[in-house]
């Protein structure tokens, strides 16, 4: 049987065995500071391919490929796999361990600064994204990530395990923030299984969790302004174990007679905390918030 990649199957784990010894043999030190934490487990990089849904007529962008260990995985379930890295000590043993696999291609840049529209537009749509994030850059990774713009079918991330948490958590749970609200709001969200740190060269302080998001065809509530709803959610969060009521003041000047007037006319008990919130009341206050930026609007033209 041969690989869609190019290589035949049955060398495949002769061949991925031997990544660690690439690594060493190259002299590579792992970056703390990228937060390199490479997998070698080849049952467990197959699983995480499989986990991630991809058939063949699927496009994958990988941020973070590292050493190419789950590189080689998913170019076997992928139609094709772009792969971003940072680090540009490891382009060439990429290049090289990759030289096989004809639905390959890497870009090396930052995540962060690339204008991923443009470095995906040769990408069938949407495309899936695969990576294991480092720690220091999760929450602004997502968050990029599930920018309406980008059209992302659902995200295969590997996770710190508290952060997956967080994603997963619901209203008035120690973990229901601004990053729990926006994958909600976009994504449905599974944890396909949590990954010791030990599996890991080298290991991280943590344990990790590997978390699927599939993107929904429509937000999970309606909002008249996304950016409202956004800066609703905002304020929410802003001051924890405060009252929506105070949030409200604090957030927009409001002073607190106002601000009443907003929890009610958005149904809301004037006690209630921020961070008890559901998406639909969040949406409600959202929805205020807009009707008063638009009369302030036409206030403002009408003098």
């Amino acid at each position: 049987m041969t690989r869609r990649g190019g290589s035949p199957a049955g060398t495949e784990e002769n061949v991925m065995s031997k990544t660690k010894n690439r690594i060493r043999e190259s002299n590579l030190r792992y970056r703390q500071s990228l937060g390199q934490h490479f997998l070698y487990d080849e049952a467990l990089l197959e699983a995480l391919a499989e986990a991630a849904e991809i058939s063949p007529e699927e496009d994958v962008v990988e941020i973070g490929p590292g050493c190419g260990s789950l590189t080689r995985h998913l170019c076997s379930h992928a139609h094709r796999v772009l792969s971003i890295e940072l680090d540009e000590r490891l382009i060439p043993l990429l290049q090289a361990f990759m030289a096989g696999d004809q639905n390959f291609t890497l870009l090396q840049g930052d995540v962060m600064r690339l204008d991923l529209n443009r470095a995906t537009e040769e990408l069938r749509k949407p495309f899936v994204v695969a990576a294991n994030i480092p720690y220091y850059i999760t929450t602004p990774l997502i968050q990029r990530l599930l920018d309406p713009a980008l059209p992302v079918s659902r995200m295969a991330l590997m996770v710190q395990k508290e952060v997956a948490e967080k994603i997963l958590s619901g209203p008035g749970e120690e973990g229901w923030g601004p990053l729990a609200v926006r994958c909600r709001y976009y994504c449905e969200a599974e944890k396909v299984m949590d990954v010791p740190a030990a599996c890991f060269t080298p290991p991280p302080k943590v344990d990790s969790s590997f978390v699927l998001l599939r993107r929904r065809k429509e937000p999970a509530v309606p909002v008249r302004s996304e950016k409202d709803f956004f800066r609703i959610v905002g304020a929410a969060f802003a001051l924890r174990r405060k009252t929506m009521l105070n949030n409200l003041c604090a957030t927009f000047r409001l002073d607190r007679e106002t601000a009443k007037a907003w929890m009610a006319r958005a149904g809301l008990e004037e006690r209630v905390r921020g961070e008890e919130l559901t998406l639909e009341e969040l949406a409600a206050l959202a929805d205020v918030l807009e009707s008063e930026s638009a009369a302030g609007d036409e206030k403002g033209a009408d003098e």
